[in-house]
């Protein structure tokens, strides 16, 4: 009896309720011609024609996939966010593109924010300029520490031909390491956003304002929002505060304190909208 009882009630939960793994978006991997190399990226597409606005997502220094999964959990959960906000998101994996690990141990690193990763850029944002569900004169940035700090470097006037075609159309920076930015007189040619913890010892808030509000009066709109008691990663859900300090997880940075913010996560997440609503 009890087993039927079980089974009575197990019947009625599939029917009342759809099966919740099948609400989990699948990305779809694409292929991106950049000269030597074909960089691998996951595809998060609304249902349709389009054309979609399109964020371009850079991940970071520990890579863009897990063991078993394509997109680990951190940027699948703004992913999806984005996604149902009508957005796509294209997140390039520049490591894995290139039969590397992580990047986080400064002397091991092969991939360069300032050279690598922002001819990644480039060639994922050529390759959505030749698809047509894409609008165009809207594909965004977003990135995190590593990839945060390749879209620094991307979205600095010397980087852009005028008259070739519509420009990003704005940048949004989470924890970046601005010290060599802000010491090479940093500027941005299309509003960017930039998202730290006053806590974060792995990048520099002090380095990252300095950059900011150096760029006051020769850049676009460059904004910067420091979060009271926030440490590095304080847009990850579920990740107690802690120090990672002689671990030896590589996908790790070297130093500093890693851990969730909920109100920083949820203040982020407006922030985010708000900005890529442009």
């Amino acid at each position: 009896m009890r087993l039927k009882s079980v089974i009575a009630f197990l019947t009625f939960f599939a029917a009342a309720f759809p099966v919740l793994a099948a609400t989990a978006v699948a990305p779809r991997e694409v292929d991106i011609p950049e000269g030597a190399i074909t960089l691998r990226a996951q595809l998060f597409k609304p249902d349709g024609d389009g054309p979609f606005p399109t964020v371009i997502a850079l991940h970071g220094c520990g890579g863009l996939a897990g063991r078993t999964e394509p997109v680990l959990p951190r940027y699948r959960d703004w992913a999806e966010q984005l996604l149902k906000d009508g957005k796509a998101v294209l997140l390039p994996d520049s490591f894995g593109s290139r039969g590397l690990g992580p990047q986080c141990r400064t002397k091991e690193r092969k991939v360069s924010a300032r050279r690598e990763r922002v001819k990644d850029i480039a060639a994922a944002r050529q390759w959505l300029m030749q698809q047509k569900w894409v609008a165009h004169n809207r594909i965004s940035l977003i990135g995190w520490a590593h990839g945060a700090s390749a879209l620094l470097w991307a979205v600095r006037p010397q980087l852009w031909w005028r008259g070739r075609e519509p420009d990003f159309r704005s940048a949004i920076a989470f924890y970046p390491d601005c010290r060599i930015s802000a010491g090479l007189g940093w500027s941005a040619r299309v509003p960017t956003l930039l998202l730290i913890g006053a806590k974060d010892d792995v990048s520099s808030p002090p380095a990252c304002r300095q950059m900011i509000d150096g760029a006051r009066g020769r850049s676009a709109l460059a904004r910067i929002v420091v979060f009271p008691g926030a440490y590095h990663d304080f847009d990850r859900a579920n990740l107690p505060v802690h120090a990672i300090a002689g671990s030896a997880d590589a996908a790790l940075p070297e130093h500093g304190h890693l851990g969730s913010d909920p109100a920083a996560r949820a203040d982020s997440q407006k922030l985010v909208a708000e900005w890529l609503a442009r």
